[in-house]
């Protein structure tokens, strides 16, 4: 990392006088749904105030139907009626005070307010409707997207973890980034993937993915069990949609494929064509060397062979796992965002929590502000050597002891020995 980019990190991208910035920025929120009733209530007075101090041979009451067209924007059809009341009488008050107290153009003048009004009403009952019904269908958007998408735990197991997902797309949670952790006997597994394209086709597509992996964990007892189930689903998924999409041959999903066994210092990976996850160790960072990754989900071949790559993962280490919408992201200025570098300096302290926290602040403020594409980060850390270790933290059984049993755990759960470890790389696909 240069020296420039060093500094960039330190100060987060401040400003002189950067520690105003929130006050007044606070400030903005409070005033910015008062904006048109200010400038609407300052035009009505200035208009008022110049009428009656310049010569009477310049009418300026017509000025006035802006006072109710400025007030189109509030959330209340009572202070536009109240606001329009004002400039009638301040018209009438101006055009007295011009000598038309008599004449036709006053009557018009109010009638000209009086239409604006009304229309300024009809318009403001239909942008209410219409935000009645968005925020229906964004409740029921987002209602679906936290079933899709569920919040993982904070601590399960022997693990720390904590999740941020960022969407490109306003107003969405949920795109083509994905991931999810199932507690198993004597193991955490997690997932994170990404799917190719956007929209709702690349959420159908993570919606069978997310599905696939929640009951293929707690099925097979071995890692690589799991990625052929993925695999199996996603292509019976994209060879159902290929009967009504053209395009359906061009999708495919990158994942990886996590086990943490709670007994075992070690963190088993199967890639499946995702880019590699960050190990934080003390003061050293490492991108986890995998050295057998198979093809994306959707486009392997059949009886593809899963291998297994097993790392070091001791107390205190951190894992992050991420999809490209980290790695891609540019400044002002093209360069790739230095996700290692970046990484290495933010995780030397604190939880899994803020190490993302930290970690996606800067890459938003790395990308001014506006991401290109959605990304998604899980962090684990783990905090104890064993089961036993966590329920004597807590002083109580963990989901380390009481974790769901299912057909894994009647064929003896994952492995947890060096041989059962062997067995697993010798399973055949």
């Amino acid at each position: 990392m240069t020296s420039s980019g060093r500094t960039r990190l330190a100060t987060g991208y401040a400003q002189p006088g950067a520690p105003r910035q929130p006050a007044f920025r606070a400030l903005g929120l409070r005033l910015r749904p008062q904006a048109p009733l200010i400038v609407a209530s300052t035009v009505l007075l200035t208009i008022t105030v110049l009428s009656l101090l310049i010569p009477m041979d310049v009418h300026l009451a017509s000025l006035l139907v802006a006072v109710p067209a400025l007030t189109a924007t509030l959330y209340s059809a009572l202070v536009t009626i109240h606001m329009t009341v004002l400039a009638c009488a301040g018209a009438v008050a101006v055009d007295v005070h011009d000598g038309l107290g008599h004449s036709p153009i006053l009557p018009i003048h109010v009638l000209d307010l009086l239409v604006v009004c009304g229309l300024v009403l009809v318009f403001w009952h239909m942008r209410d409707s219409d935000r009645k019904t968005l925020r229906a269908v964004r409740s029921v958007a987002e209602t679906a997207q936290r079933a899709l998408l569920r919040p993982l735990p904070c601590r399960v197991g022997c693990v720390d973890m904590a999740t941020a997902y960022r969407s490109a797309v306003a107003h969405a949670r949920i795109g083509g980034d994905l991931y999810a952790a199932e507690r198993v006997d004597g193991a955490v597994r997690l997932l994170i993937g990404d799917v190719r394209g956007k929209g709702l086709a690349a959420v159908d597509d993570a919606a069978t993915v997310l599905g696939a992996f929640r009951e293929a964990a707690h099925r097979d007892r071995f890692l690589k069990g799991v990625a052929i189930a993925l695999e199996a689903s996603v292509a019976r998924h994209f060879g159902e949609v290929g009967e009504r999409d053209a395009h359906a041959a061009e999708r495919f999903v990158t994942a990886l494929v996590v086990e943490i066994p709670d007994n075992l210092p070690v963190v088993r990976v199967i890639s499946c064509g995702h880019p590699q996850p960050m190990l934080a160790r003390g003061h050293d960072v490492d991108l986890l060397d995998l050295t057998h990754p198979a093809p994306p989900l959707g486009v392997a071949s059949p009886g593809q062979d899963y291998r297994v790559d097993t790392f070091r993962f001791e107390v205190g280490d951190i894992l992050l796992l991420h999809t490209d919408g980290l790695l891609e992201a540019r400044d002002s200025a093209g360069v790739f965002y230095p996700a290692l570098d970046r990484f290495s300096s933010l995780s030397k302290s604190g939880g899994p929590d803020q190490v993302i926290e930290r970690l996606l602040d800067d890459l938003t403020a790395y990308a001014g502000g506006q991401l290109e594409d959605d990304v998604a980060l899980v962090a684990v850390r783990r905090r104890c050597a064993d089961a036993r270790s966590a329920e004597r933290q807590l002083g109580a059984p963990t989901a380390a002891t009481r974790g769901r049993r299912g057909p894994a755990a009647a064929r003896g759960g994952v492995p947890h020995s060096r041989r059962d470890e062997e067995a697993a790389r010798r399973e055949p696909a």
